[in-house]
């Protein structure tokens, strides 16, 4: 039987309930399936093992002694032999798992994840192209094997996505890589999954995983660079956005804005969240963000722009929703 069948006959009642975009139990590609198969191999083994010890126990208790003697022979098979054989065993599966995970096609994309205290730097990169910089959310191409590199600004973070792979840890001065295929289109959540700070509970991010024409669109998309104010009201927060400074830590591409020490914000209309899924997205939590971010994420670098009034605020989160 493959595993990928044990998997369905010994879990399909833990996977119902367990369902969901942050799921390890419910695998969305090849990384993520084949670590739930090994899982099941582990627990099937280990639980088999404790029912023949537990068996063996209160058959030498509640039979006579006369009937169980016991002797060297019970010690040398169950005590070393067996143990031994088990692990060994075990040990020869996770190895070639281990090989299968790490031997991996040619990816078609590469994408670069950086981890900051709290927050995702996303860039993607396809040779014989400009790379395209985005944050807090990933899109990946269902069906091409793709590279996350990952590294991080600070401190020692660690990127997860229990739907589509494992956890790999993010080490300042150090490039660790992930190998993945996306299987299944949909939206699945990721964490941070190593205690990082203050607000290492609010830096989570989404991954999109979309149709591969859908992917090749929304990538040209993101190259295209923010169109021009449509309405005075835009335009008044597009100015209110230099006039605060803005520009000195995030980049709008297609402006002057090119500043590197926070987010891009070059399509931060379209994404789902804001703050690293700290809110939804939307003008009214823009403006909220931009007004409080101290007060929504405490000891994060941006700062609470609490001296704008009510109409610039208005004006400057309806042009940043603008920028998809």
């Amino acid at each position: 039987m493959r595993p990928s069948r044990v998997t369905t006959a010994l879990g399909s009642a833990l996977l119902a309930a367990c369902e969901g975009r942050q799921s390890a139990l419910a695998p969305a590609g090849d990384g993520a399936r084949e670590t739930l198969d090994a899982t099941w191999i582990l627990f099937g083994g280990g639980a088999a093992i404790f029912v023949a010890v537990m068996a063996l126990a209160l058959y030498a208790v509640a039979v006579p002694p006369e009937r169980f003697r016991g002797g060297r022979g019970w010690v040398v098979g169950g005590g070393l032999l067996f143990p031994i054989a088990a692990l060994t065993l075990l040990q020869l599966y996770e190895f070639g798992l281990t090989r299968r995970l790490a031997a991996t096609p040619e990816p078609a994309l590469v994408i670069e994840v950086t981890g900051a205290m709290w927050w995702w730097d996303v860039r993607y990169r396809i040779p014989g192209q400009e790379p395209v910089r985005s944050a807090n959310e990933i899109v990946l191409p269902a069906g091409r094997p793709v590279e996350i590199r990952l590294d991080s600004a600070d401190v020692i973070h660690s990127f997860w996505i229990p739907s589509l792979a494992g956890k790999l840890d993010m080490i300042p001065g150090r490039v660790n890589r992930l190998s993945l295929t996306p299987e299944t289109p949909g939206v699945y959540r990721g964490q941070c999954a190593e205690y990082c700070g203050a607000q290492h509970a609010l830096m989570a991010f989404a991954v999109v995983v979309e149709p591969p024409d859908r992917f090749d669109a929304w990538l040209a998309g993101q190259r295209r660079p923010a169109a021009e104010p449509a309405d005075p009201l835009l335009e008044r927060g597009r100015d209110a956005f230099f006039a605060f400074g803005c520009q000195s830590c995030h980049t709008v591409r297609g402006t002057p804005a090119d500043g590197r020490l926070g987010p891009d914000l070059s399509k931060v209309g379209g994404r789902r969240s804001l703050g690293a899924g700290s809110l939804p997205n939307g003008a009214g939590p823009l403006a909220g963000w931009i007004a409080g971010a101290q007060h929504l994420k405490p000891e994060s670098r941006m700062p609470s722009f609490d001296v704008m009034d009510a109409d610039t605020l208005h004006a400057l989160a309806a042009w940043l929703e603008s920028l998809t």
